[in-house]
Formats: structure tokens, sequence, C-alpha cells
């Protein structure tokens, strides 16, 4: 089974997938942000990197979505393929970061590459505000997270909130502004309940 954990960045995905894992005894797969080679060089000049680290986005997600469909184990990911091409590229051809050129490539690519993978059996999205956002970005400390532009975050909130409409597969929405998973044990709880309800819907 695939369980997805989707949402914008500083919205708690890496952490639900964790407390999720643990709790059901899944095996996980994370986003790879700290080997990312072109992270760091993408907040500093979006424009010049915007096609590279969608390229190394997609990439790294399809591969781990084939890995995922050849096992036999339940697999928990933190961040869908969706994501990539449904939010963040479009983001940025919309804010001019990257050239019309470049995104029909990025978008012809992951038309193929989404064509011969199956949807999540569960996507859990995270639902947050921009200012439940900047304050998980800012707890958590990273450097290069903190140029991050609060039009940019906006902008990637109004795709998440477009694409999660139209998302037609079986989905649980989590609102973090009021559901506190990863401090409250009773918020926890009631996360892993809709999940339970959502997993015994399958079967």
């Amino acid at each position: 089974m695939h369980i997805a954990v989707a949402g914008n960045i500083g919205s708690g995905k890496t952490t639900l997938t964790g407390l999720l894992a643990r709790h059901y005894g899944w095996q996980t797969k994370f986003e790879d942000v700290d080997d990312n080679p072109y992270l760091v060089s993408f907040y500093k000049d979006m424009t010049r990197w915007s096609f590279n680290i969608q390229i190394y986005f997609l990439t790294k997600r399809f591969e781990s979505i084939v890995e995922i469909q050849k096992s036999d184990a339940t697999i928990i990911q933190d961040r869908t393929i969706y994501e990539d091409a449904r939010i963040f590229a479009p983001n940025l051809h919309a804010m001019g970061l990257m050239s019309p050129r470049d995104f029909e490539t990025y978008s012809s690519l992951f038309n193929l590459m989404i064509s011969l993978v199956r949807m999540p059996d569960v996507l859990i999205y995270l639902r947050s505000s921009v200012p439940t956002l900047v304050y998980q970005i800012q707890k958590r400390g990273r450097d290069y997270e903190s140029g991050i532009r609060l039009d940019y975050l906006t902008k990637l909130n109004e795709l998440y909130e477009a694409w999660i409409e139209t998302y037609d597969g079986r989905k649980l929405i989590v609102d973090v502004d009021t559901i506190k998973f990863s401090e409250t044990p009773e918020d926890l709880s009631l996360v892993i309940d809709k999940v339970d309800a959502q997993i015994h819907g399958l079967f």
C-alpha cells in the first residue's frame, strides 16, 4: 500500500510521515532535502536554477514511486510527484522564474512519467495558513529557507488548494492550523483515527 503526505513548505509533512510510520510500522520514503545539490543555489537565484531543481525533484520522486510500487510493503511517502508538477513548477512559471520553453519541457516529461505509475492509495493533505507555515519554517531554522518570500508561499498555498479540490483519488485533509499533531497526543490520535477510516475503506 502507498500512503502519501502532501502539503506546502513547513506544513509538517516530514513530521507526520515519521509519526504515522512509527505508529503503523510502515516503511518511509522521505524527501531528499539535505542532499539536494540545487537547493541552496535555487533559493539564491530562483530564475537561474528553477528548471534544474524541478527536474531533480521530478526524477527523484519518480524513482521513489517506482520503488514503492515494486514493493510488497506499506510505504508512506513525504511529498508526491503531483506537487512538483501541479504546484511548484507552475508557480515558478507564473512568477516568471521558469521560462515557457523550460516549463513545456518539464510538463512533457511529467506527463510521460505519470502515465507509467499509479496514484497513491491514500493521500493525506496538510492544509495550513501562511502564518503557520512561516512559524514552522522559522522554528526548524534551515538556513537556506530563511530567504523564502511570503508571496512565494502564498501563491503555493493557492495552487495547493486548487489542486486538492480537483484531486480525484482517495484523500484525507488535515487542518494543521487547528490540529497540532506534533505537539498534542490527542490531535495525533485524531489524525490516526481519520487514517484508519481511510485505510479500512480500501478493503
